[in-house]
């Protein structure tokens, strides 16, 4: 096939799947006002469920290092009781104070790893919310809207003003899983 045949075809197919997609992705409502479930749009999104499956990888792989630094810290503990009979009491307090020192040093770079792992999942959050802003004024122009409410700041409103489902879909199809 010569080259404008295989771009037509190709276009053709592109079109296609662009109305397929279209077809699938829920209707954006015509309201003044629009609720959106951020949570849900957070959590349903590609790019949340990228986010969160990394962030539980992380804390995951810490809490296993934090049992085997436990297991580590116990069997080191044990001996230096053992060895106590042993000692002279000012030998004993130094290696005693030394085992607490490393104690207090595991703990605090344990808990700056957790540290950067809520700070990582709170950049994340920070990221995907400056990134789904355009995406959300764009469905709002959409829907001829003036405003998008959160569900959570509403005392009443109907289902059908709710574009979260709409939210995600956007949302995949602009920033996918928002992957570096």
């Amino acid at each position: 096939m010569r080259p404008a045949v295989l771009a037509l075809v190709a276009a053709i197919a592109a079109a296609a799947a662009a109305a397929q997609e279209t077809q699938r992705a829920p209707a954006v409502p015509q309201s003044p006002i629009l609720t959106l479930d951020e949570e849900r749009v957070f959590s349903g999104s590609a790019f949340g469920r990228r986010v969160q499956a990394e962030i539980a990888a992380a804390e995951a792989a810490l809490a296993a290092e934090n049992r085997r630094l436990e297991e580590e810290l116990a069997a080191e503990e044990r001996a230096l009781t053992d060895r106590r009979a042993a000692l002279e009491p000012a030998a004993f307090r130094a290696l005693a104070d030394a085992f607490d020192a490393r104690v207090q040093e595991v703990r605090r770079m344990q808990e700056a790893k957790a540290r950067d792992i809520a700070r990582r999942r709170d950049a994340e959050r920070q990221r995907f919310i400056e990134a789904a802003g355009p995406v959300l004024g764009e469905i709002a122009r959409d829907a001829g809207a003036v405003a998008i409410l959160s569900d959570q700041a509403i005392v009443l409103a109907f289902d059908r003003i709710d574009i979260t489902d709409a939210a995600i879909a956007r949302l995949d199809a602009t920033l996918g899983t928002g992957a570096p």
